[in-house]
């Protein structure tokens, strides 16, 4: 996974509570035996009307938000069905961070198994963080890992707390097995002494 240590970029409001995984990826896109083309995915009918025009009202399609690096979102985003879709179109259409006060359980987790930051905030810091996104003139927002903070262009910042576990396999792009191969060594010893104490079995 890539990593995550200091990411600046344009951050979209999307304020709507409970957008499902359906929303986010919908089912047409479902088919594929890979990965690709799930970037066209992320949003379609939001973004699309029937006819495949683009909709101007959503933040997504309009100018300086297209290629938003962070999304402020409502409460209970990524709610619905597990598919992981949901989260691959999201990191290919080059969202790096999701800011909200809650996520679903299994989305948040494939979140962090993908390497999509999702941090969980109060609500009067998402408020903020949706009144900065939304603003005419789009502003950027710089999100530090490692220092555990957000900052705005204008000198603004705010602290986050994360899980250290997660937060340390984000900032070295590390998924579930990467960060067991960490290990290695001490579940080699414990192989052997396993096989010492248990030699009747195999």
């Amino acid at each position: 996974m890539e990593p995550f240590t200091t990411v600046t970029g344009t951050a979209a409001a999307i304020p709507l509570p409970n957008i499902d995984t359906d929303v986010i990826m919908p089912k047409q896109f479902l088919k594929g035996i890979d990965r690709s083309g799930l970037g066209e995915g992320a949003f379609h009918d939001l973004r699309f009307d029937a006819a495949g025009r683009e909709r101007p009202e959503f933040v997504l399609n309009r100018p300086g938000w297209r290629d938003a690096a962070f999304l402020v979102v409502g409460p209970n985003f990524g709610c619905g069905s597990s598919r992981e879709h949901a989260v691959w179109g999201l990191k290919q259409r080059g969202v790096r961070a999701l800011l909200g006060t809650s996520f679903a359980g299994i989305f948040f987790d494939n979140c962090a198994r993908n390497g999509l930051l999702a941090l969980t905030l109060d609500p009067t810091t998402v408020t903020m963080l949706m009144e900065v996104a939304a603003q005419p003139e789009p502003a950027g927002l710089t999100v530090d890992l490692a220092g555990g903070t957000i900052a705005t262009s204008d000198g603004r910042c705010w602290s986050f707390a994360i899980d250290a576990g997660r937060r340390e396999a984000l900032l070295h792009g590390r998924d579930h097995i990467a960060t067991t191969l960490t290990r290695t060594e001490s579940i080699t010893d414990f192989e052997a002494g396993h096989r010492m104490r248990v030699p009747w079995l195999p």
